[in-house]
């Protein structure tokens, strides 16, 4: 008896996320099946989920070495108003799109460097970045939305297609996948989960935990900045609140996909289930005229029943 309730366990622990998405995509499509459950549709909930994704890898990457980044919302505003801003400027569009990831992989090394060397809590150290970034992107665009003067070019990243699929969605895919790579294959990858499964063993065993440490930081400040310009790349336009949305749904996603993993850990592809879950139930609750504060309730609880199967996990698995 105990064998079999420990594999129904173990089971609900692999694929219960995996079943948790299936069961919303088949209550929407027996709701609205007409408008849900088309192929279009099922598009557009790509390209929605897209940069929600993008910047969840990066959340992903530094919870994997047990940090958090709380600034990668004002990151995203920052990364959005200087691209269009540069291209107002009259600057290359290459240059408009990669001036501002040099900025943010300096901010990610401030965020890392004093995380690492003084062993200050993340929590803290990244909400004051994200008070100081929130005053320079106030600083850049005088609190208005930057959207004049853009040139068209600028919005191809965010709303060119290849056939009918949005380059948005492409561009998701290839960043899911280049992630799953770092952290399923390559020796930085298992460093990371090392010192997130252990800070003080990690070093021991000779892992570089300070330099580890700043390289994940770079790359969520990095990707928060990719989300940013894409976002701005796609609306046309660069407004100074335009990544707050990002913040709280991108650590949920993180949260929901550790529920996908056996010992409970940040991972990719569990990363990505849980923005299809967070993008599909965003398209069905619209499609269901369902009032703004109630999709944020539901969205907290999720977040929340996510943190808790996650503790769970972890417990069953000791």
């Amino acid at each position: 008896m105990n064998r079999k309730t420990d594999a129904l366990r173990r089971g609900a622990q692999t694929y219960g996320t995996a079943a948790a998405l299936l069961v919303i995509v088949l209550a929407f499509s027996a709701i609205r099946p007409s408008s849900f459950c088309t192929l279009t549709n099922f598009i557009n909930i790509t390209r929605q989920m897209s940069l929600l994704v993008v910047i969840s890898l990066g959340a992903t990457v530094v919870m994997s070495v047990g940090e958090f980044d709380l600034s990668v919302g004002q990151m995203a505003s920052l990364g959005g108003v200087a691209a269009a801003q540069l291209a107002v400027a009259g600057v290359p569009l290459a240059l408009c799109f990669t001036l501002p990831l040099l900025a943010a992989a300096a901010v990610g090394l401030v965020n890392g460097w004093v995380v690492a060397r003084f062993r200050a809590l993340s929590f803290i150290t990244t909400l004051g970045m994200s008070t100081v970034l929130s005053g320079v992107v106030y600083r850049l665009s005088g609190g208005a939305t930057v959207f004049e003067n853009i040139p068209k070019g600028f919005s191809v990243l965010g709303t060119a297609k290849l056939g009918r699929i949005p380059l948005l969605s492409i561009l998701m895919l290839g960043f899911v996948l280049l992630f799953w790579f770092l952290m399923r294959h390559t020796p930085t990858g298992r460093k990371f989960y090392a010192i997130g499964g252990g800070e003080e063993a990690a070093r021991v065993a000779g892992i570089p935990v300070k330099r580890c440490k700043l390289l994940a930081f770079v790359l969520c400040a990095v990707m928060a900045c990719v989300a940013g310009m894409l976002i701005a790349s796609r609306v046309g336009s660069a407004n100074t609140t335009a990544g707050d949305g990002y913040f709280l749904k991108s650590y949920a996603a993180v949260f929901i996909g550790c529920t996908a993993s056996r010992r409970g850990v940040p991972n990719v592809l569990g990363t990505l289930l849980g923005a299809a879950i967070l993008g599909v139930l965003a398209n069905g609750l619209t499609m269901l005229q369902m009032p703004t504060y109630m999709q944020d309730i539901i969205t907290g609880a999720i977040i929340i029943l996510a943190v808790v199967a996650q503790r769970l996990g972890r417990e069953d698995g000791q």
